[in-house]
């Protein structure tokens, strides 16, 4: 009996200490609401859940309802409960208030920052979760600062604590990141000078001196904006996180070769305008930023001088004073990618740029640029996505680094070129094209990626681009349950955990594939040949009546333009494969006819050739990109990237641009306005295939059937 007692007082005890807190931040847009959460949950070892109403319906903005719902989830999870919202009015926190109870406490953060500093920071930022930035955040500021009302004890709150500075903000993050699992706060009102305040006068006056960040091929375009800052007592904002809505993508580039390698400053100014003028197009509206320690600079000068002549629009591309792994922190740049002037053997020794980037980032980034390559030739770059462990991802926002080797031209260090500026410049331009190559495609992931989160909804394709309903279609049969069960607890689990196969930023369906390619042991359900070096499975979703995936088991080989000469050998494998099950289908029905290939830019990680008939017959053939991804320019066949890794050491990849083509015949090329229509045509259509199709046997078909 009295260790029954002894017992339930300790489970009292116990419950009491572990009790779960709601914090409702209060301010208005601009007060660092998100930043604050993301610095307590990066430090904190308590559970935290950050529900944002910006981004609470699947990346979107939603309602409060919704935000109410997760909150509940996030509890009955055992997690405290971050509350990233305005919360400006009694009545707008009361339903939140509601949530505590015995088993939670509810408190609220106010962030009572000089309305100065909120306007300011919501009219410079850039790519805001809920788009609110530029103009029209000013009037949004100003009209929700009118009807603040300040919270009370006597709402239901346990603990209020209020902010008014810098000072007091690290204060109130110092406070909850140190918050263990069976630790809590005294209740009270803490820090509130005056129980009165309301909106501070002369807000509109202030409102006619801000205006957006100016464009400028320099920083000293922002020398006004950091004297200003200064003056209203700014707090750091961490920038944009990939795969927020309307980010402005930025790469912190430094000069390649200039420094220890010692290239010609003049020369080297020309090769990066020229190459940032040529990528500038095919970036949409992501930036470029050349830095340097030094306002004395150069080759900041060099390149800002010439980049002016062209031209070229300053907004997207210019340059910046500063040390590159402080550029946010210290110089208000938001950026998410930074390069890194490498040595060949990707180590952190050395000086310069490459010493400070891994000091910066701590050891997570040596351990994931393992992952994806161990040496490095002159000319080449390497994307490192950089694990959220790091110090660097955490304290600028930072998610890849890319690694570029340039041509030497220092006797005393590898591989100089004695003076030979023919080869050093082409060597140069082939750095500077790799880097912005890299950036390119993180830009490109980043935006096509929508985030997935149920890994039950991974389908096991590896088309180009399927519609949302049919992305998120559970698993009915037993076999895909038996496919959802393995990579949720298997790969999956793994890819998230260890920080190494999230290359490029993969959403969590696009992994599927490589989950299988890894671990095929864990699906021999769905695997139908598995090798060393290849696994073939069915499509998911065909697109024809035979539709099959041969896929690559290599690591760091995400997609065609991974390739390179070295995996040559990969890829006759993979197509001696494919014909191999050609030959079979065409020994069950001889009217089969094949194409093998690849897609340009794969939706799913992992290189896979596609095995595919061309009749296309599949209900699961619905839109304009579905056709056009096997029957335009962007599949490349086999034959013909063999061709090109053997001649040119890797493969040309089509732009995505032609999957808006018109919709046309694969065989006559008529074209036709809708989808249904075009099938309707391509059932009776006999016309000879295109001339383009029928030579270097890109079609493979039987001869009595030809």
């Amino acid at each position: 009996m009295e260790t029954q007692i002894e017992d339930s007082v300790m489970a009292e005890t116990e419950a009491e200490k572990t009790k779960q807190i709601v914090v409702l931040l209060i301010g208005p847009p601009g007060s660092g609401k998100s930043t604050f959460c993301d610095s307590v949950m990066c430090s904190s070892h308590r559970p935290w859940s950050r529900i944002c109403q910006d981004i609470i319906s699947n990346g979107k903005a939603g309602t409060k309802a919704q935000c109410l719902k997760m909150a509940i989830e996030s509890l009955k999870e055992g997690k405290s409960v971050f509350i990233d919202r305005c919360n400006l009015d009694k009545e707008q926190r009361s339903e939140f208030i509601k949530l505590g109870g015995s088993e939670v406490e509810v408190h609220a953060v106010v962030l009572e920052l000089p309305a100065s500093v909120c306007v300011s920071r919501s009219v410079k930022r850039t790519g805001h979760e809920g788009n609110l930035q530029g103009g029209r955040a000013a009037a949004v500021v100003n009209k929700m600062l009118q009807g603040k009302e300040l919270p009370k004890m006597n709402e239901g709150f346990s603990r209020i604590m209020f902010c008014y500075n810098d000072a007091d903000v690290e204060n109130a993050v110092n406070t909850y990141s140190k918050l263990g699992v069976m630790d809590s706060l005294p209740s009270g009102c803490f820090g509130q000078k005056n129980t009165d305040t309301k909106s501070q006068p002369g807000i509109m006056k202030f409102f006619k001196k801000v205006s957006a960040v100016p464009s400028s091929s320099s920083n000293e375009a922002t020398e006004a904006t950091r004297k200003a800052n200064e003056k209203t007592e700014n707090v750091r904002v961490l920038p944009a996180k990939l795969g927020s809505s309307d980010i402005v993508y930025t790469l912190a580039f430094p000069s390649i070769s200039t420094a220890d390698f010692q290239f010609d400053l003049e020369k080297a100014s020309d090769i990066i305008v020229e190459k940032a003028e040529e990528f500038l197009p095919r970036l949409g509206t992501a930036r470029l930023v050349l830095v340097d320690l030094s306002h004395g600079s150069k080759i900041l000068s060099a390149v800002k001088a010439k980049a002016s002549r062209k031209n070229i629009d300053a907004a997207r591309f210019f340059t910046f004073v500063g040390d590159i792994t402080k550029l946010h922190s210290e110089g208000g740049l938001n950026y998410n990618v930074i390069a890194n002037a490498a040595n060949w053997r990707l180590k952190p020794g050395g000086g310069g740029v490459n010493a400070a980037i891994f000091k910066a980032a701590g050891t997570d980034l040596e351990a994931a640029t393992r992952t994806r390559a161990n040496t490095l030739l002159p000319g080449k770059a390497v994307v490192v996505p950089l694990p959220s462990t790091s110090p660097l991802h955490n304290a600028e926002g930072i998610t890849h680094v890319i690694h570029v080797l340039g041509p030497n031209m220092n006797p005393n260090r590898p591989n100089c070129l004695n003076n030979d500026y023919t080869k050093g410049c082409q060597t140069l331009r082939e750095a500077y094209t790799s880097l912005f190559e890299g950036f390119l495609s993180i830009v490109q992931d980043q935006s096509k990626f929508p985030k997935r989160s149920n890994p039950a909804t991974v389908p096991v394709s590896g088309e180009n681009i399927k519609d949302d309903s049919e992305r998120n279609k559970k698993y009915k049969g037993p076999q895909d349950m038996a496919v959802a069960s393995n990579l949720e607890s298997g790969p999956l689990k793994e890819t998230r955990d260890s920080g190494k196969k999230m290359s490029k930023g993969w959403s969590s369906w696009a992994l599927a594939l490589h989950a299988i390619a890894i671990h095929p042991e864990r699906h021999e359900n769905v695997v139908l040949e598995s090798s060393d070096k290849i696994v073939v499975i069915n499509d998911q979703y065909p697109k024809a009546r035979k539709h099959l995936l041969v896929l690559a088991r290599q690591e760091s080989v995400d997609g065609l333009e991974d390739v390179r000469r070295e995996n040559l050998q990969l890829l006759q494998e993979m197509h001696n494969v494919g014909l191999k099950w050609v030959k079979k289908f065409q020994n069950e029905d001889a009217s089969l006819i094949f194409r093998l290939g690849y897609h340009s830019v794969p939706s799913m990680r992992q290189l896979h050739l596609h095995v595919i008939s061309q009749d296309f017959e599949s209900d699961h053939l619905k839109n304009k990109k579905h056709w056009n991804s096997f029957t335009s320019s962007f599949f490349r066949d086999s034959v013909d990237v063999l061709e090109e890794v053997k001649s040119q050491g890797k493969a040309h990849v089509e732009s995505e641009d032609v999957l808006k083509s018109e919709l046309r015949c694969s065989r006559c090329r008529s074209a036709h306005p809708n989808i249904p229509k075009l099938k309707s045509h391509v059932r009776s259509c006999r016309s000879q295939f295109p001339e383009y199709l029928l030579d270097n046997n890109r079609l493979l078909a039987r001869l009595e059937s030809s």
